[in-house]
């Protein structure tokens, strides 16, 4: 069953000199029920854009959300009801309490006794011990979570959450993990944004985006075949003069370069790692270490980013 369909969504605001600028263009989507599905891309992207207009935040030019089979803006007290939203300034009250925030968003969804619902969130999100605690007193990871909790309390049976682990600590943004994994297996459905592509490796599908355009969608799986060939990580200093070494060379295919370390991906025929470092070793850079890892959802962004067309060839 689809969850949330969105076709043709497109968004532009006011530029300087009164040109548009264009935040989302054309953008359809269709998230199934039941799965986690990530917006990833960098900042500018068009991600929180898209984010607002599928819950209704903001209004799009052009474009249609349903969710659940419902049309979100004829139907918006309703959607209302079977979505929970976390964008990225998520409104807390720092001067109440963790119980007060939960008992206020509770009441602001119009739910009747809650308490039982209160308990099982404090437990799930391990929030009990400090549940007298002032918001304002909480760590950012700890707010996340009271955000979640808040977004949960009327038992949506989607939620949308706008890259909510920037800034987050690893541990609390591991904690956050196990948090949406249990959702995940109680049957939720879950849209996110993410500017971090590890986190997309863990998500169902996944929806690449750039400049407000969708680039491609599909499994982290499916979309790593984007990448042809091997890939060699190298570990090596100076990196600048290692890409412009390797990327004289015809037989390479990509360089990408990821601050201390590169990624070369060479075709099969290509050459290997001994070759490489000797290619390298010869353009005066110091090579620590080279080996062959699988692609990653980095590569294939950086592939797409570089080559705009491969993905209409994948197989």
């Amino acid at each position: 069953m689809i969850a949330m369909l969105i076709e043709g969504l497109s968004k532009s605001f006011p530029g300087p000199n009164g040109a548009a600028t264009v935040a989302v263009e054309s953008l359809t989507l269709k998230v199934q029920k039941g799965e986690i599905f990530a917006l990833v891309g960098p900042d500018g992207a068009g991600k929180t854009t898209t984010i607002r207009m599928m819950t209704g935040v903001l209004r799009p030019d052009r474009g249609s959300v349903s969710i659940l089979g419902l049309d979100l803006h004829k139907n918006r007290e309703e959607v209302k009801r079977l979505i929970g939203y976390l964008s990225q300034r998520f409104s807390l009250y720092g001067d109440l309490s963790v119980d007060e925030n939960i008992d206020f968003f509770a009441e602001i969804h119009g739910v009747k006794d809650f308490r039982g619902r209160k308990e099982r969130l404090l437990e799930f999100t391990r929030l009990g011990p400090f549940r007298a605690r002032l918001a304002g007193r909480l760590s950012g990871g700890m707010k996340q979570k009271l955000a979640l909790a808040c977004t949960l309390v009327h038992s949506p049976q989607l939620i949308v959450l706008d890259e909510p682990t920037t800034g987050v600590d690893p541990v609390s943004r591991r904690d956050f993990w196990g948090i949406l994994q249990s959702l995940l297996a109680d049957g939720m459905t879950i849209v996110m944004s993410t500017p971090y592509l590890d986190e997309a490796e863990r998500c169902t599908r996944v929806a690449l985006m750039s400049g407000g355009r969708l680039m491609d969608v599909d499994t982290p799986e499916s979309l790593r075949k984007h990448v042809r060939g091997t890939v060699y990580e190298i570990v090596c200093n100076p990196v600048r003069s290692a890409v412009k070494a390797l990327q004289a060379s015809s037989e390479i295919d990509e360089v990408q370069a990821f601050g201390d370390r590169m990624t070369a991906i060479v075709r099969d025929s290509g050459p290997d790692a001994a070759r490489l470092k000797r290619v390298l070793t010869q353009g005066g850079v110091v090579v620590e270490s080279i080996r062959t890892v699988p692609p990653s959802l980095e590569n294939v962004f950086l592939s797409l980013l570089a080559h705009p067309r491969r993905h209409e060839e994948r197989p």
